[in-house]
């Protein structure tokens, strides 16, 4: 695998078989961070859980306290009075069959979160095989099937990220972006790291937080202490 000149120079910044505090690890991140953009900076969590059981699954939203650093288009399948509410909350677009088949004959994708009220769900749910392997379909658990649109647009707008694991049971999520220095990101870092221990299932055994990466765009990885989160 090709590694860029900037990439090594990084590489050679970390301690590879080191630890690092949450602090340190930021400062370490946005120094690796050497792109000509603004790289977005992600944390990669490995759980000791399995996802292959209903019991075992993590997932949830949470509002960063920063944001993530990105303009957030948001798309609401919503009727009359939610559809006005919507609208005036800031979505971008707003309707109901008139969209899904717009999305459905137009291979229309542009929107970051889908919301929807809980009687659209009916109208939408032939949308799942396109939404669904996107991680755009609407979910309760997500906090993006509600009736309450507005409130649901607006936490979208202030930086509101979904957590869930894949099957290799690791939850990847953006923690804001490398200008917004380590205190920022430190403190979103906190937040969606305290949200991933406060969901730990009661069938987990043993280490939950197995490991803890954080990454920019084109960095290499920086180990998290597991033992100083939370």
């Amino acid at each position: 695998m090709f590694k860029s000149k900037k990439y090594v120079d990084s590489q050679k910044l970390i301690e590879k078989s080191k630890l690092y505090d949450t602090n340190d690890a930021m400062d370490l991140v946005i120094k690796t961070s050497k792109a000509k953009f603004d790289e977005t900076i992600e944390v990669h969590v490995r759980l000791g859980v399995d996802s292959r059981h209903a019991d075992q699954q993590v997932r949830g939203a949470i509002v960063l306290p920063h944001g993530t650093g990105k303009s957030v288009r948001v798309l609401v399948f919503a009727k009359g009075e939610r559809a006005d509410q919507a609208k005036a909350a800031g979505a971008e677009f707003v309707g109901d069959t008139d969209l899904v088949e717009k999305i459905q004959k137009e291979n229309w994708f542009d929107f970051d979160v889908v919301i929807a009220t809980p009687d659209m769900m009916g109208t939408i749910g032939r949308l799942g095989r396109v939404l669904g392997p996107k991680g755009l379909m609407p979910n309760p658990k997500a906090g993006t099937v509600t009736m309450d649109v507005a409130r649901a647009v607006q936490e979208a707008k202030a930086g509101k990220i979904e957590y869930r694991l894949d099957k290799t049971n690791i939850i990847h999520c953006p923690i804001g972006k490398a200008s917004f220095g380590i205190d920022k990101l430190a403190e979103n870092f906190n937040t969606l790291l305290g949200a991933i221990i406060k969901a730990k299932p009661a069938a987990a055994k043993g280490q939950y937080i197995k490991s803890c990466v954080v990454a920019s765009t084109m960095g290499p990885g920086i180990k998290v202490n597991p033992a100083r989160i939370g």
